[in-house]
């Protein structure tokens, strides 16, 4: 009997890409781990407790190497090169230290005032009073931009770059996935081949610079997967985590208060989002290299495994009320960024980004409201990621100065 998909194990009538966390709550009422069917990738077991979420996490016999698959054939799938999502130690290990050091909390505290700059420039073209997308005209280009900048990609090239970056990540149609997947290979191979000839000073340029090295740490694949990688994750996520924190804040109209009359909150605001609403719903796919025991459940070798982070993050029995959305909550750190080896590199980045968009928002438009109802909003969601497809806000009055 093949294995249930969430929607199969959803309420009568609830749409689990709207919000999956009815069902998340069933399944963890049920047990730690469970066998599910996800439509496009096959059957796979789903970890949705905060405990077994953190084992799974550390376990080195769970592997991000598709060859330990037991249904392995090819690699598969729209992935571009190969990338540190796609490997483990020595490999991971050696890729995660070339560009670690672009991302730690002391370079990204540098980052802050270009990204400050970049979200009031972004704030002055949108209206003080009236409607506006804050998708469209806020929590998306500033990531974007932010990433581009880093990178070095043209101006020019940003819009349709997140273009094939968003149909990637949550494509319509398996058919637009793939030619989202080769429109943006063939991009980003152009524009390594013009770094090469340039030796521009960002952080493409020094990875092309390592590429080029007699005694290179990076291969020609590997070089296309970072690029891929670090620009596409380096926004996507980081536009979903501004929007979810923007409307939980207008969705909980005490916490919003509460926020405004401490600004310093910004940080919990972001973290308690990260934590109610994670971006990055569930972690890419890892194969057991051997027969494994997890929370009590044998999973055969070759197996696919897949951790609920956003299930993991609401488990009651460490975030008491866990759908309840508060600033001042206690308790152990969200795994939306998930844990271990694979612990998210560019975690600094995006709690700086939200923090910062978040904060001018609020200050420029202190009369920021809902422009509709809270149930007509879509979520985009895929395997890995959720996010709203856009946010309708009402502005009034801005506040005078920065």
């Amino acid at each position: 009997m093949p294995a249930p998909t969430l929607q199969d194990l959803a309420p009568d009538g609830h749409d689990p890409a709207a919000d999956p966390h009815p069902v998340y709550a069933a399944l963890r009422a049920r047990g730690p781990v469970h066998r599910v069917l996800v439509p496009g990738s096959g059957e796979s077991w789903l970890v949705v407790t905060r405990d077994a979420a953190r084992a799974a996490l550390t376990d080195p016999r769970l592997r991000n190497d598709i060859r330990h698959s037991s249904t392995w054939q090819d690699d598969g799938g729209h992935a571009l090169g190969r990338n540190m999502l796609q490997t483990d130690p020595p490999d991971h290990t050696r890729l995660r230290r070339l560009v670690a050091g672009h991302f730690t909390p002391a370079r990204i505290a540098a980052l802050r005032p270009a990204v400050e700059t970049i979200a009031v420039d972004l704030l002055a073209g949108l209206p003080t009073r009236g409607t506006a997308d804050l998708v469209g005209g806020y929590a998306l280009p500033l990531p974007v931009t932010v990433i581009c900048d880093l990178f070095g990609v043209p101006t020019a090239d940003r819009t349709v770059f997140h273009a094939w970056s968003n149909e990637l990540v949550m494509p319509a149609s398996p058919e637009t996935g793939a030619s989202a997947a080769d429109a943006l290979g063939g991009y980003l191979a152009d524009l390594i081949h013009h770094k090469r000839g340039t030796r521009e000073a960002d952080l493409l340029g020094d990875l092309v610079a390592a590429a080029r090295s007699p005694e290179s740490p990076l291969t020609s694949r590997e070089l296309l997967g970072m690029a891929f990688l670090l620009l596409v994750a380096g926004h996507e996520t980081t536009v979903n985590l501004i929007s979810a924190t923007v409307h939980a804040l207008l969705t909980h109209p005490d916490q919003l208060e509460l926020l405004r009359a401490e600004p310093e909150l910004v940080g919990a605001a972001v973290e308690e989002s990260l934590r109610h609403s994670a971006p990055v719903h569930a972690t890419a796919f890892r194969f057991a290299a051997e027969p494994i025991d997890l929370a009590g459940i044998r999973i055969p070798a070759g197996d696919a495994v897949q951790i609920s982070l956003a299930a993991a993050s609401r488990d009651p029995l460490h975030y008491p009320d866990p759908d309840r959305f508060d600033l001042r909550r206690r308790g152990p750190a969200h795994l939306a960024f998930g844990h271990g080896l694979h612990h998210c590199l560019g975690a600094p980045l995006a709690r700086t980004e939200a923090a910062v968009a978040v904060r001018l928002l609020l200050h420029h438009r202190p009369d920021l409201t809902l422009a509709t109802d809270p149930t007509t909003l879509r979520w985009r969601t895929s395997t890995l990621v959720r996010g709203l497809s856009a946010l309708p806000v009402r502005f009034g009055p801005a506040a005078p100065g920065v």
